[in-house]
């Protein structure tokens, strides 16, 4: 399924799109917007389809897990854009975008010669992940805080 031409064609054309995108800061934050609902049932539905052939039950587990798991990917990257996209200066938002290039091609690269050592990465990812998920809501709830106090003063 992953191997059809277009499939292939979809994920080059969106990770074209990806590439420039996240360089302008307002455009980030709309593409990321919009890829919330995108990128989550994708990942889910790609786990289901990679374990497919597993039985039903099978499929459902890796679509939860696959589900979960680009959600907290996405939900991290795109809260963090958005905290790094509100910084007046340009070189932040270019380095971070560069950086996330970067690490899309070296995650690639050590996912395919050592899967073990990626799956090890992957999960202190996902711990340091939850862990800016919390402190990007804790901010949200204070931005909300401080708005809600500054109608009623």
């Amino acid at each position: 399924m992953l191997a059809h031409p277009l499939v292939l064609g979809a994920a080059a054309f969106m990770a074209a799109v990806e590439l420039f995108a996240d360089k302008l800061p307002l455009l980030d934050t709309i593409w990321d917007g919009l890829h919330t609902f995108i990128r989550i049932p994708a990942g889910a539905a790609l786990a289901a389809g990679v374990f497919g052939d597993a039985g039903a039950a099978t499929a459902l587990a890796a679509a939860l897990l696959g589900g979960t798991l680009t959600a907290a990917t996405h939900l991290t990257k795109a809260g963090t854009r958005a905290a790094v996209n509100t910084s007046p200066e340009p070189a932040s938002n270019l380095g971070l975008s560069l950086s996330e290039d970067a690490l899309v091609v070296g995650g690639v690269w050590l996912a395919v010669e050592y899967p073990l050592l990626f799956l090890a990465l992957l999960l202190i990812f996902l711990v340091v992940a939850v862990l800016m998920l919390r402190l990007i809501l804790r901010g949200v709830r204070r931005l909300r805080d401080r708005w809600r106090a500054s109608r009623r003063g």
